[in-house]
């Protein structure tokens, strides 16, 4: 069903590609997603309209593609970006700086609202400050949090000038990825194979809890926690590994599963149906990990269009992974992998889910919105 994927070519490398959050009784699926550039002369943060799909215009030609709404150029490469809430949107860049931008729905404009110049910076035997990128930002409002290649973790509120706290050597390595397992926890991913609790009501500047993948180091890029279960926590990195974690017992991951041929860049469980897992790749794929229980009834999208589906029987992959990713339930007997983009072939930087609808950005200059994901 490659049909119900509509694809819109920008004429930028997308790194980041985010919905924007509905209100909280909303019914309707999302309408607008923010996308940013990098490796571009010009990068850009871009608000973009999902546009009307299955609409025919008046010469028949399909207007189901994005429409872009508004766009500001962006000083840096966008490293990550986070919906504050409906209106502002976090952007991390390569230069260290973190801002703030709010996009103004009357008329369809972008400003730059607030900014934290140099959250992340190298400093030199001379004391001066060189910007180093800031690679992660969470935000759970007026909260945001930022990591770095400097290793350092900052918590800023939005509407205040200075950082609420700065965590200054929290990592000697890179910081790759952020997120909120409580309101005062942190999670955080390395370079080399960590991921690390920050309890935020602590003053000392020492993570209350290390994990590790075993002996490789493997660089770990992303970090999501399940939405319902905050004790399950899956990453992934440059071996293209993907790892689930319950960060309540061991230090070391439950399970790990042979995933992807390059980097994986992005893991999301979606946020109201956490059995579907989503992630992405260098290598050119967009994976589906389904470990919802009944793998016969599954919709027939999963198998159309030459996509190549994997089933897990039990004996194949960690047991304990299977049910919603931990309990040994026997009923749940396999997991169903489904690579959504089979013949791509740049990298697939980024994805986003919410409801029925899947985005992502790749080096191939285009972003694509498929908004029939269960259909």
């Amino acid at each position: 069903a490659m049909e119900d994927v509509c694809a819109k070519f920008v004429s930028q490398k997308i790194s980041k590609t985010r919905w924007r959050p509905l209100p909280a009784a909303a019914l309707q699926p999302p309408d607008l997603f923010a996308t940013g550039s990098w490796d571009n002369e010009d990068n850009r943060i871009s608000i973009w309209s999902v546009g009307d799909l299955g609409n025919v215009g008046l010469n028949g030609e399909y207007q189901g593609e994005p429409q872009l709404l508004c766009d500001i150029r962006h000083n840096g490469d966008v490293m990550d970006m986070q919906f504050l809430d409906q209106e502002r949107i976090v952007v991390a860049s390569s230069t260290g700086t973190v801002t703030i931008f709010r996009h103004h729905q009357n008329n369809q404009t972008l400003s730059a609202n607030q900014r934290w110049e140099k959250a992340h910076c190298h400093v030199d035997q001379d004391t001066s400050c060189g910007g180093a990128a800031c690679t992660g930002v969470i935000c759970n409002n007026p909260e945001i949090v930022t990591v770095g290649e400097d290793g350092r973790i900052n918590l800023f509120r939005a509407d205040q000038k200075d950082a609420v706290r700065s965590i200054d050597n929290a990592d000697s390595s890179t910081l790759h990825a952020v997120t909120f397992l409580r309101t005062n926890e942190i999670l955080t991913v390395n370079s080399i194979g960590q991921l690390k609790i920050w309890d935020l009501r602590q003053q000392r500047n020492e993570p209350s809890q290390i994990f590790s993948l075993t002996g490789d180091r493997v660089p770990l890029h992303c970090v999501d926690r399940h939405p319902n279960q905050q004790h399950i926590v899956a990453t992934g990195g440059q071996d293209g590994m993907l790892s689930i974690w319950d960060i309540r017992q061991g230090t070391m991951p439950v399970s790990l599963l042979n995933a992807h041929e390059a980097e994986m860049w992005e893991v999301h469980f979606h946020p109201s149906n956490p059995d579907h897992l989503f992630t992405c790749s260098e290598d050119g794929s967009l994976w589906h990990w389904d470990t919802s229980t009944d793998t016969s009834e599954k919709p027939s999208f999963l198998h159309q269009g030459g996509r190549s589906t994997t089933y897990f029987s039990h004996n194949a992959i960690n047991q304990s992974v299977v049910s919603a990713w931990l309990s040994n339930d026997p009923t749940k007997d396999r997991m169903e992998i489904t690579n959504l983009i089979p013949n791509q072939t740049l990298s697939v930087n980024s994805l986003d889910v919410l409801g029925p609808c899947l985005v992502y950005g790749t080096d191939a200059e285009a972003i694509y919105v498929n908004r029939q994901l269960f259909a």
